[in-house]
């Protein structure tokens, strides 16, 4: 079938809105009809070509969708034509140790759904196309592994769960599974990106007494308040590191969370450490980034640790994240700065880089 796709050729250019093929669904593939997916900056890190990712040219990029099965494979036994799913992009193979120890989001054994002299999942005119993180989420359909879905209510709105297959499942993920966030403590999240505001939300859920967010866009440190921060510092006016120790009484934060991924801000988190405090770096860093601090700026036995997609297990945190959607504990509608179609693919990308937006979603017919 033919599927119209957003697909990078060229690094700093434009995606284009182009025809793919995807064959029919084998074995343990499920095909879905894409009806809405989040703009997340890891697909602008592609585009930018700044090494954190595979720049396999052509593919089809997008990795933060949810849609609605349409065929599955003879193999298929988790979902069926007509579930809503969310797609994620930790799918895992359920045999390595990572997956028998509890732990598919860091799987060692990969998704494997074809031999590599089979005919290709996704083409064009004969010619094989990548897809992003297995999903390529912005095109109309994807053809997916069927460990890289979950099946979800569905009377849940498929836009505001598209974006827990990624942003939201990482930054809520990060507070409450991978830091190990208890009751009464306090946080800083550098960045107030859609992660940075997941990370704050998932922090007051988890009970936090204090959130300090900090950012260099006033506009993003008001959304951060509306969705938790009781603190905000602006790092254009003043010393990040400062203010959270001056708002945290001298004594730094139990918990600081880099969500960017940038060096200076992994810096800046671990030195506004607490006694025995945990600095989780959740940004995706260049593959030759280092992170330098003066020795004595840290406090005693502090951590610093990174954090793979909020330490998940997708399909039971997807659900459960859902479910603290509809409690109204967990606020995705203000997650949403945009809605758009697949044709506004760049200027998605470009609100990003100006700082307009917590996140942008496409929507399909």
């Amino acid at each position: 079938m033919q599927s119209n796709a957003a697909v990078f050729r060229k690094v700093h250019e434009p995606l284009t809105i182009e025809t793919v093929d995807l064959d029919k669904p084998w074995g343990r593939e499920v095909l879905v009809r894409t009806v809405a997916t989040g703009v997340c900056h890891s697909d602008l890190h592609v585009v930018d070509g700044l090494g954190r990712f595979p720049t396999d040219r052509p593919m089809v990029l997008g990795h933060e969708g949810a849609g609605i099965v349409e065929a599955v494979g003879k193999d298929v036994t988790t979902v069926r034509v007509g579930d809503h799913v969310v797609a994620c992009l930790s799918g895992f193979c359920g045999n390595c140790p990572q997956c028998l120890s509890g732990h598919p989001n860091v799987c060692t054994g990969g998704l494997v759904s074809r031999a590599d002299d089979a005919a290709p999942r996704v083409s064009q005119n004969g010619a094989p196309f990548r897809v992003f993180a297995t999903i390529g989420s912005y095109a109309e359909h994807m053809l997916l592994h069927e460990n890289s879905i979950v099946r979800i209510d569905p009377e849940l709105p498929l836009d505001r769960a598209a974006l827990v297959g990624c942003g939201v499942l990482t930054g809520v993920g990060a507070a409450l599974r991978s830091a190990g966030l208890q009751p009464g403590q306090t946080v800083a999240v550098f960045g107030c990106g859609g992660v940075g505001l997941s990370i704050i939300q998932g922090a007051r859920i988890g009970g936090a007494r204090q959130i300090i967010a900090v950012d260099q866009f006033d506009s993003k440190l008001e959304m951060a308040k509306a969705v938790g921060a009781t603190h905000t510092v602006n790092s254009m006016q003043d010393d990040a590191v400062k203010a959270v120790r001056a708002l945290s009484k001298g004594l730094g934060v139990d918990h600081a969370f880099e969500a960017v991924g940038l060096p200076i801000l992994c810096r800046q988190a671990i030195e506004s450490l607490a006694v025995r405090g945990t600095a989780t770096i959740v940004g995706v860093l260049p593959p030759d980034a280092t992170i330098e601090f003066p020795w004595m700026a840290i406090r005693p036995e502090c951590k610093v640790q990174t954090s793979r997609m909020g330490s998940n297990q997708f399909r039971v945190d997807i659900p459960n994240y859902l479910e603290f959607y509809r409690q109204g504990r967990l606020d995705l509608d203000s997650m949403i700065s945009r809605r758009g179609r697949l044709g506004d693919i760049n200027d998605a990308f470009r609100a990003m880089k100006a700082g307009e937006v917590a996140r942008s979603v496409l929507l399909f017919d």
